[in-house]
C-alpha cells in the first residue's frame, strides 16, 4: 500500500519553476547592487564599501548555488533515489549557510585588522551615501519578498537566501553608520560596528544550518497526534500508532500503522488503509506520500501500542 500526491495535489506542481524564476531575478538585483558598491567604493577609496560590495557578490553566488541545487532537486525519483532528490535543495541551503559563515569571518577579520593596524578614512560624500542607501533599500525589499515567498512555498533555499541577503543589508547599515562616524570625526566606530555585524551574520548562518539539520536528520515534521486524530475519523479504523514523518518543509513523507477489526477481510482492510492514506495526504498540505501498515485490532496489538505510548514512540 501507499499513496502519493499526484498533479495538483500536495506540493504545487510549478513550485520549483517559481523558485527558479525568483532566484534568477534576485541574482540580477544582487549583481547590480554589488557592482554599485564596488564601483563607487574604489572611486571613493572606501575599504568598507568595497568589502560590502564583495559581500554582495556572495549573495549572487548563493543564488547560483540555489539554482544548481534546485535543478538537482527537480530530478525525478529513480532506482538509487526512490524518495527523489529533494534533499539537494537542503544541501544547497547548507552551502549558503557556509557562505554566510565565511562572510562573517571575512567581515570580522577585516574589522579586527583595521582596529589593530588602522587605515586612512574614506572620502565620504553625498554619492557614497546615495549608493549605500539605495542598495540598502533594494536589499531590504529583496529580503522581505524572498522570505515571504519562501515561507509560502516551503522553500529552504529561498528562506536561506533571504537570510543571506538580510545579512548584506545589516552590513550596509553598519557601513552607513561607519561613514557617518567618519564624517563626525570618529573613524574607529566603523570597524567596531563591523564586528557587531559580523556577529549577527554568524548567528544568521547558525539559523540556516539549524534549519538544514531538521531535514537532513529526518526530524519529525508533523505532530503525530494531529495525524492520529485524522486517521481515527476514517470509518473502520480502530487504532493508530507508530506514526513517523520526515522530509523538507515542502515535501513530507508519512508512514503509520492502523488497526482494524480482526474479522475484516483483506479487501476491506486494504480499502480502509487506502482511505487513511488519501485522507492524511489531503489533510496536510506538505504531505506528498503516505504508507499505511495494516494490523488487526487484537490484544497483542493493543498491548504493543500501549508500550509504544509509554516509551514516547506512538
Amino acid at each position: 500500500m501507499g499513496y502519493s500526491a499526484g498533479p495538483g495535489e500536495g506540493a504545487a506542481p510549478d513550485r520549483k519553476s517559481r523558485i527558479r524564476r525568483i532566484l534568477v531575478f534576485i541574482l540580477a538585483l544582487n549583481l547590480a547592487v554589488a557592482l554599485a558598491k564596488l564601483g563607487w567604493g574604489y572611486v571613493a577609496g572606501s575599504v568598507s564599501m568595497v568589502a560590502d560590495g564583495f559581500h554582495s557578490l556572495f549573495d549572487g553566488a548563493s543564488n547560483i548555488i540555489g539554482l544548481v541545487g534546485l535543478a538537482l532537486a527537480a530530478r525525478p525519483a529513480d532506482r538509487d533515489h526512490p524518495y527523489g532528490h529533494g534533499k539537494y535543495e537542503t544541501y544547497a541551503s547548507a552551502a549558503i549557510g557556509a557562505m554566510l559563515a565565511f562572510a562573517a569571518y571575512s567581515v570580522g577579520s577585516a574589522a579586527i585588522g583595521r582596529l589593530l593596524e588602522g587605515s586612512p578614512p574614506p572620502r565620504v560624500d553625498a554619492i557614497a551615501f546615495a549608493v549605500m542607501i539605495g542598495t540598502l533599500a533594494v536589499n531590504i525589499g529583496v529580503t522581505l519578498y524572498e522570505r515571504a515567498v519562501g515561507k509560502r512555498l516551503g522553500s529552504e533555499i529561498l528562506i536561506a537566501d533571504a537570510s543571506h541577503t538580510g545579512s548584506d543589508a545589516l552590513v550596509s547599515i553598519g557601513v552607513i553608520a561607519g561613514l557617518i562616524a567618519v564624517r563626525a570625526g570618529y573613524p574607529i566606530a566603523d570597524p567596531l560596528i563591523a564586528l557587531v555585524v559580523a556577529g549577527v551574520i554568524a548567528y544568521t548562518a547558525l539559523r540556516v544550518f539549524r534549519q538544514a539539520t531538521v531535514t537532513l536528520s529526518d526530524t519529525a515534521r508533523i505532530d503525530p497526534r494531529l495525524i492520529a486524530n485524522v486517521c481515527m475519523e476514517v470509518p473502520g479504523v480502530l487504532g493508530c500508532h507508530r506514526i513517523r514523518t520526515r522530509g523538507s518543509a515542502a515535501e513530507v513523507y508519512v508512514d503509520l500503522h492502523i488497526q482494524v477489526d480482526p474479522a475484516a477481510t483483506v479487501t476491506t482492510g486494504h480499502a480502509v488503509a487506502e482511505a487513511v492514506e488519501r485522507v492524511v495526504c489531503h489533510s496536510f498540505e506538505p504531505v506528498v506520500d503516505v504508507v499505511a501498515h495494516l494490523e488487526p485490532y487484537d490484544a497483542y496489538q493493543v498491548g504493543k501500542t500501549a508500550k509504544e505510548i509509554d516509551a514516547g514512540l506512538a
